[in-house]
């Protein structure tokens, strides 16, 4: 059993950290895990792996320096990561878009080694005006990032896949964040009561109410999916070539069966979401648990085919 984790999120989450703590020398192990909104487990997790990275042959004086104490962390990335590299163009044009991704990750420092380092590069590189990057931003982003910026509350009108349905909600706007391939509105939902994520794809329409609002001090967000109080976990068995799922939506539990199927273990708010679920993956698939959604997938495709009859 495991459950489902983003490991490019924690890399690019290591590799801001270390230029940061490199500036410094060291920092306590709690002003790391407020800065960069991770547990401190994380980040002392993430720091022990970085311990093992360094250069061939791997030997102690060709690793970066890491000392992990119970409250605090001193780094040293040594001579031999420190020297100055020849880059080709192509090669600095990599490490640029790479350093941006890097830049873009919260708590990284916009005016840090890292950030000095890019900007002499771009110096080498020419103007970096004539290339753009185009992101597939969701329609309503840019008025989710005035609101962020400005402390303004927005009104949404947002759409629940687990539910299916269609709610209009006030809600005051920490920080957006990009997390398995999407963009989420981190932020106090006034109709919940209660923090949220929003996908941004998913909101429907957006509008700055005018209200400004305080936010919070930094808190640590322990991941971005969490269930809500009124979802369940629902286990289901999947064929190997519906394997996607574990990839394409947040899992509690994956377990790997000894036919090549999947047992997998979803939080599920709505048996709206789980039918198309089901009626997607086919017959092939089949509720497991719990006991009254044994029949959900057969009664969808009931529905359907009645539908045309």
């Amino acid at each position: 059993m495991s459950s489902r984790t983003d490991a490019g999120d924690r890399l690019r989450r290591l590799l801001a950290i270390l230029p940061w703590l490199a500036d410094r020398g060291g920092a306590p192990i709690s002003e790391v895990a407020a800065r960069f909104e991770m547990p401190e487990a994380e980040v002392v997790a993430l720091l022990e792996l970085a311990a093992c990275c360094g250069l061939p042959p791997y030997t102690p004086d060709q690793l970066i320096e890491l000392i992990v104490s119970d409250e605090w962390v001193s780094a040293n990335l040594g001579a031999h990561l420190t020297r100055p590299r020849r880059l080709s163009a192509a090669e600095g044009f990599t490490v640029a878009a790479s350093a941006r991704a890097i830049l873009a990750v919260p708590g990284a420092d916009p005016g840090g080694a890292l950030a000095r380092a890019l900007a002499k590069l771009e110096t080498v590189l020419g103007d970096r005006s004539r290339i753009a990057i185009d992101l597939d931003e969701p329609a309503n982003m840019s008025v989710v990032r005035r609101a962020v910026a400005d402390r303004r509350r927005l009104e949404i009108d947002y759409y629940s896949a687990s539910r299916d349905e269609r709610t209009t909600r006030q809600v005051d706007p920490y920080s957006v964040v990009a997390s398995e391939g999407h963009w989420y509105l981190d932020g106090f939902c006034h109709l919940a009561g209660d923090v949220r994520l929003f996908r941004v794809d998913r909101i429907q329409d957006a509008r700055v109410v005018g209200d400004t609002f305080d936010p919070p001090a930094a808190r640590v967000r322990e991941r971005v999916f969490a269930p809500g109080p009124d979802a369940s976990p629902v286990r289901l068995a999947i064929p190997a070539a519906a394997r996607w799922v574990v990839e394409a939506y947040p899992t509690l539990a994956v377990e790997e069966q000894a036919d090549d199927r999947l047992t997998v273990t979803l939080a599920v708010s709505g048996t709206a979401w789980l039918e198309r679920l089901l009626l997607r993956l086919g017959p092939g698939a089949e509720v497991v648990d719990p006991p009254d959604l044994v029949d959900t997938g057969r009664r969808a495709a009931e529905r359907v085919l009645a539908a045309y009859r």
